[in-house]
């Protein structure tokens, strides 16, 4: 009778074998990705526990997520998209150490 329709964005990442490797060497599955709360979230439940972070993308995983409404899907999924653009800048200037820099002074 009281029924809510909620609105789930699936996020699944396809990481390269070096990507992959890259993230474990630098220790980067803790690290945080996105600040979420899913519509479903209750007052007193606590943010870290909503938190989007690499590891929960790894081996191909899929991350599910509830929107109130499709607006805040589609901004939910641009974020997303954000997110990953800026992911694989992040991973590729982890790739590899810098070259060498010479300055004369």
């Amino acid at each position: 009778m009281f029924k809510t329709t909620y609105y789930e964005v699936h996020l699944t990442v396809a990481f390269t074998h070096e990507e992959k490797q890259i993230i474990r060497q630098r220790n980067l599955l803790k690290t945080k990705l996105v600040d979420r709360r899913p519509a479903t979230a209750r007052v007193d439940d606590r943010d870290e526990k909503f938190e989007l972070r690499v590891e929960h993308l790894m081996d191909g995983r899929t991350d599910r997520f509830l929107c109130a409404n499709p607006s805040k899907a589609k901004i939910y999924e641009d974020n997303l998209l954000d997110m990953l653009a800026q992911m694989k800048r992040w991973l590729d200037d982890n790739a590899d150490t810098a070259d060498r820099t010479v300055v004369e002074f």
